[in-house]
């Protein structure tokens, strides 16, 4: 897809590096106490959780192109307020049991319809492309939404590396385990490890996004480090967290939440306002950060990203390919 295909942002849009980082170190003087911003007053406990201030800085150029003149959710908010199962169900559990996690060493194995298959350590992943910040979007299936700084590159780039087949129609991935520092892998409420899916010309799509930063810095593990996947225009259970694994398919592959309850989720889990989930609506949404009463707001069609997807599933019945 040509640059020119994505959204047009006027310059006095796009915010610089100095007012970013300049932001970025009021809101840690301030430490985000304004009573009734922020998870901490939505969501008690959350304020005491770490924001893993440690987590080494991950410097990337802002990529304009991938900018957006909403509110960035505060870097609080994306690191204690999350959904990953392996660590508890509660949304501040992450952040809570996360401090045993074992970020490094890591290696990610790309195997299956691939011509090379291959293991990549993270120093080898991270220099495959230069890194940049994209400002994106990111949709909860339960109707709270966040605006993200991510660090990465197109997961394109890793892929072009082991040279897919012909017959390489899936790409599947698969979350780490690490039972001694998971207390979540105690609950089986998923057959771990966790896995998800896309079609190959989704995965390759330019908004799909390696992840290995947030915030200038290495993803905390409670975003799913040390690397994840973000797919914008797609619910958040499909960009999974702490990927060990990268299979290349010829069948479209299993995923956990399909397995689990295939009548809620779907394989393509596009964010789609129309159809709704069987226990709410999808129609609005809330900002996380806004406040305890901040105004819902209409869920746009892929998320807002339908000028650069919609075609990926032209034709499709997207209500039965939910």
């Amino acid at each position: 897809m040509a640059k020119s295909d994505f959204p047009k942002i006027e310059a006095s849009q796009i915010t610089s590096e100095s007012v970013w980082l300049e932001r970025r170190s009021w809101l840690g003087r301030m430490g985000l106490a304004v009573a009734g911003v922020g998870a901490g007053a939505l969501w008690p406990g959350l304020a005491a959780a770490s924001l893993a201030a440690d987590t080494p800085a991950l410097p990337a150029k802002p990529n304009p192109a991938f900018s957006l003149p909403d509110k960035l959710t505060s870097e609080k908010d994306v690191s204690t307020y999350n959904n990953f199962y392996e660590f508890g169900t509660g949304k501040g559990d992450p952040a809570r049991f996360g401090g045993k996690f074992r970020a490094e060493p890591w290696t990610l194995t790309v195997e299956g319809e691939v011509e090379q298959p291959r293991t990549f350590d993270l120093d080898q992943l991270r220099k495959l492309a230069p890194l940049e910040e994209r400002i994106y979007r990111m949709r909860c299936v339960e109707a709270w939404s966040m605006v993200i700084p991510w660090i990465g590159y197109p997961l394109s780039a890793l892929l072009a590396q082991v040279k897919p087949t012909s017959k390489a129609k899936y790409v599947q991935f698969i979350t780490a385990m690490q039972p001694d520092a998971m207390p979540g892998l105690n609950q089986r409420i998923i057959d771990w490890p966790y896995s998800e899916g896309l079609r190959i010309d989704e995965a390759v799509h330019p908004l799909t996004l390696l992840v290995f930063g947030v915030y200038g810095k290495s993803l905390p593990v409670a975003n799913g480090a040390p690397l994840r996947i973000a797919i914008p225009w797609k619910y958040g259970f499909k960009s999974g967290k702490s990927i060990v694994r990268i299979r290349l398919l010829q069948d479209q592959p299993s995923t956990s939440w399909v397995e689990i309850a295939p009548q809620e989720y779907g394989f393509y889990a596009n964010v789609n306002p129309d159809v709704p989930h069987p226990r709410w609506s999808q129609a609005t949404e809330r900002r996380i950060g806004g406040g305890l009463f901040a105004p819902r707001q209409a869920t746009l069609m892929f998320n807002g990203y339908a000028e650069q997807v919609a075609s990926l599933y032209s034709g499709m019945d997207l209500r039965r390919n939910y």
